[in-house]
């Protein structure tokens, strides 16, 4: 029984393929797995360092009986966002869904932030994410049925936080590129969306929280920053990935343009913090 039953699992085919960005950990990691689990064959991308992070995740999307592939490259730099979709379809054979996901964050005063650090957060969150819906859009016109490409924007794209002058802006340009791409693209049959997380517990929010709190102020932070989602506590990776499940799926074919919350912030979480 236990045998046929895994048999039956390799054999079931994939709905197609998804790439996902910023693969190894957080956010990226918990997309990868869900979509794997709703029956895509995924390819995994993040930085070379993040090799065996990402091996593990590859071997977990494997052990579901779906196909995966690691695709290290710098998500900034165009030739390698182009060869990363290319070597996706000559590796799985297609490309139906695109998540844009890889991103960073820090939390630092404007009055602080120099032109090369503000130019680092663009190029990254802003020019990698045009460039994955770029380089996907050109490759699922090709194959002429649509597709599905999903950003990851940002409650702070919907209202600017303290110390976060940089990341906001850069997400803010996400979502008026979501709606802009959103546009072009529908004639082809392709959705444009993007999934805007408030707080959710990954590494990068750990990272942010280190910044502005150590020690035994880190709970306190913590703290705080569940207390400003109605539900009281911070997100889980899970709860984004449900969203992103959802929005490549065919239930979401008549969505567009959209940057939905995952959660609502009832105020800004650094005035949380310091007041």
């Amino acid at each position: 029984m236990v045998r046929q039953l895994e048999a039956d699992i390799l054999a079931t085919p994939s709905k197609g393929v998804a790439l996902v960005t910023g693969a190894a950990q957080g956010m990226g990691k918990d997309i990868a797995l869900r979509l794997a689990s709703d029956g895509y064959d995924v390819a995994i991308n993040d930085l070379p360092n993040k090799l065996e992070l990402l091996k593990e995740v590859q071997s977990q999307i494997e052990a579901t009986g779906k196909k995966s592939t690691i695709l290290t490259a710098d998500i900034s730099i165009e030739s390698k966002v182009k060869e990363m979709v290319e070597s996706t379809v000559s590796q799985l054979g297609s490309l139906e869904v695109m998540v844009s996901n890889a991103g960073i964050c820090t939390t630092k005063s404007m009055l602080e932030v120099d032109a090369e650090e503000w130019d680092r957060f663009f190029a990254i969150n802003t020019r990698g994410t045009f460039l994955c819906y770029k380089y996907a859009a050109i490759q699922m016109i090709h194959q002429g049925r649509g597709g599905r490409i999903i950003g990851a924007s940002s409650i702070a794209s919907k209202r600017g936080w303290e110390m976060g002058s940089a990341y906001s802006g850069s997400k803010f340009a996400v979502r008026g590129l979501t709606q802009s791409a959103a546009s072009e693209l529908g004639r082809y049959g392709i959705t444009v969306n993007t999934y805007a997380p408030g707080f959710i517990d990954t590494p990068m929010l750990a990272d942010a929280a280190n910044s502005v709190a150590s020690g035994a102020d880190r709970a306190v932070a913590d703290k705080a920053w569940a207390g400003m989602a109605p539900l009281n506590r911070i997100g889980q990776t899970a709860d984004v990935a449900g969203l992103v499940s959802f929005l490549a799926s065919s239930e979401s074919s008549f969505i567009t343009g959209q940057s939905v919350s995952v959660v609502y912030s009832r105020r800004s979480p650094l005035r949380v913090i310091f007041s």
